[in-house]
């Protein structure tokens, strides 16, 4: 059977302000990611979810919970779900790498897996264990719908494994995933169908940077 999966990046952190590569740095949210939160719970209140899964960094996971709340369920907590490791790019911004190593960053922007940071996870890796897992709720779910609160580069290489778009495109081909907005896929053992990319949950669009 088919499983819906709405899959939403967590709500605004410290380090959004200045662009910085978060991964797996656990990073507090700020106030504007909380109401993000509470909006996003609010937004699934009124549908008809029958299970919360999340990253464990606590900005997932504080993202997770309110809507969680709201549905009177409690978050699974899923270890592949945590962003990939930027290694040398973890809490730094692109100029910052850019001006100690230029080469380093035209790689990157040229292609994200054979251009990844040095140090990082492999990006093939990551976007391997982020499409399992979904896969995996999926068939723990069938017939029902997923809420999975994750992060904004690991979900669109999971997009990029489930719908057969090279793994090094997905900054090209899925720009960003904004805070607390929600992408709706459907799983069904191997074939995954797009609904629907970036629809917003909060009042006014407000969604980070």
């Amino acid at each position: 059977m088919t499983a819906r999966l709405l899959l939403v990046r967590h709500g605004e952190t410290v380090w959004h302000a200045e662009n910085r590569y978060a991964g797996i740095s656990d990073v507090a949210l700020t106030e504007r990611g909380f109401r993000q939160a509470e909006a996003l719970a609010h937004w699934v209140s009124g549908r008809d979810v029958h299970a919360v899964a999340c990253s464990p960094l606590s900005r997932a996971r504080l993202t997770a919970r309110p809507a969680a709340d709201a549905l009177g369920l409690v978050p699974e907590v899923v270890e592949d779900l945590r962003e990939i490791d930027f290694g040398w790019g973890e809490g730094r911004t692109i100029a910052e790498m850019e001006a100690e190593d230029p080469a380093a960053v035209r790689a990157f922007r040229a292609d994200a897996e054979a251009g990844a940071f040095p140090g990082s996870e492999p990006p093939a890796t990551a976007a391997a264990r982020a499409a399992a897992a979904l896969r995996g709720l999926a068939a723990a779910h069938p017939g029902c719908t997923v809420l999975v609160v994750a992060h904004n580069s690991l979900l669109r290489m999971a997009l990029c494994v489930l719908l057969g778009i090279p793994v090094g495109r997905y900054r090209q081909v899925f720009p960003r995933l904004d805070n607390a907005a929600v992408s709706e896929i459907e799983v069904a053992g191997e074939r995954t169908a797009l609904r629907s990319l970036n629809v917003p949950t909060t009042r006014g669009g407000e969604s980070g940077s």
